[in-house]
């Protein structure tokens, strides 16, 4: 068997109604794994993620929880710790971003970014991972970003909520490397999605960022399939707290 079969295992992909948390929920499908969807606003039946998954031959299950709402994180992690099927890989992806000068951040959109991009992603890695640490088994995949380097420009909630991930990831790892369950990260960088747009429709910082990226290119959703399959299965075992650039070359320039 290959070491990249995840083939019996079951996945949990927060953010997985469209970006990249959709093409990750497709290519741990395609590796084996059957998929449990988390998004706000994800349907119960006939949505897209559904549609990819199933078309694997894996199954999907649609779970809609708002991680801005602590209760219903707390209420999400409940449910799959309740579940008969224990988790095997939990890809912490979901996240949000506000654009706004410093200057003129509000409270209100620093609370928001940060209770979806970092609180959210705490406790459902402390919740999931609790049971993963009875179990002696599991993985816990975190979304950071180029700006868990880097500090990026009017994104400052979203700039210190990532490079929390990266903290995170290597807190966790520390406590829980000899037990069984690996915490890792994949940090994009520019991928097209509707996070990005704003980017890509300004003609002088879509011309800036591609004349930095060697690769030449906006990423898709799809070219951060294969470092996640990989954190997810057995090749990956003895990768723990490790945050790993796809980037098409961003932070080697």
């Amino acid at each position: 068997m290959s070491p990249f079969d995840l083939t019996g295992r079951l996945a949990v992909v927060t953010g997985c109604r469209r970006g990249i948390g959709l093409g990750l929920a497709e290519a741990l499908a395609a590796a084996g794994a059957d998929v449990i969807g988390v998004s706000a606003a994800l349907e119960d039946t006939g949505s897209e993620a559904a549609r990819r998954v199933t078309a694997h031959g894996r199954s999907f299950t649609p779970y809609r929880a708002d991680l801005a709402d602590r209760a219903a994180v707390r209420a999400l992690a409940d449910r799959l710790r309740d579940s008969d099927r224990p988790v095997d890989i939990l890809v912490n992806n979901a996240g949000t971003i506000r654009r706004a000068p410093a200057a003129e951040h509000t409270d209100e959109d620093w609370d928001h970014v940060l209770e979806v991009d970092l609180s959210a992603q705490f406790v459902l890695a402390r919740e999931v991972g609790r049971a993963m640490l009875e179990r002696g088994t599991g993985r816990i995949i975190f979304t950071a970003s180029m700006l868990s380097f880097q500090g990026g420009v009017t994104v400052p909630g979203y700039a210190a909520a990532k490079s929390g991930l990266a903290g995170l990831t290597r807190a966790l790892a520390n406590e829980w490397a000899g037990r069984g369950v690996n915490v890792n990260a994949i940090a994009p960088g520019y991928i097209a999605t509707d996070n990005t747009q704003a980017l890509q429709d300004n003609p002088e910082r879509n011309r800036s960022i591609l004349e930095r990226i060697p690769a030449g290119r906006w990423g898709t959703p799809e070219d951060l399939g294969g470092a996640v399959v990989f954190l997810a299965s057995d090749a990956a075992r003895y990768v723990h707290g490790a945050v790993i650039p796809v980037d098409g070359g961003w932070l080697a320039r």
